[in-house]
């Protein structure tokens, strides 16, 4: 139950640090935050996966954490260039 509250937490935080904060904005964009955004949430969803295959109890809870965090970041820069 602790690993996906993490997980869920994460996905949470990577989204709501790509939002803009001018409220006028064209389609493009838009349609490239959106990219971002996906980027972003997709990186930590796959992060956090393949961190949760890794060691057991509190070293996989560890691993969930980098993952999450290591995914997001990867994908944050790859998607919002």
């Amino acid at each position: 139950m602790r690993k996906h509250t993490t997980i869920m937490l994460a996905g949470c935080l990577a989204v709501s640090a790509c939002q803009s904060r001018t409220t006028s904005q064209s389609v493009s964009d838009r349609n490239s935050e959106f990219g971002c955004i996906a980027g972003t949430v997709g990186g930590a969803i796959v992060g956090g996966l393949i961190g949760s295959t890794i060691g057991a109890g509190t070293g996989q809870v560890l691993a969930i954490g980098a993952g999450i965090g290591g995914g997001g970041f990867v994908g944050n820069r790859l998607a919002c260039k």
